[in-house]
């Protein structure tokens, strides 16, 4: 049985998001593996409060993450 943990800021997704990601990633497993196992693909969303996550010794916010992906 794939496990596979996502792990998102708090509150970053909407509950469609989350939704879409989830099956979007169970596709993906089952494409790789087999589609006879995708009632055993567990797909687990963790939320992470903003500023508990760090990248380069730096703790990071959702305001971080969101410009280093804008630039």
């Amino acid at each position: 049985m794939p496990l596979v943990e996502v792990k998102v800021f708090e509150d970053e997704l909407t509950s469609e998001q989350t939704k879409d990601l989830i099956q979007k990633i169970t596709d993906a497993v089952t494409t790789v593996v087999s589609p006879k196992i995708r009632d055993a693909v567990w797909v687990v969303v963790q939320e992470i409060k903003s500023g508990y996550w760090g990248a380069g010794g730096k703790v990071l916010g959702v305001t971080d993450v969101r410009k280093v992906i804008n630039g």
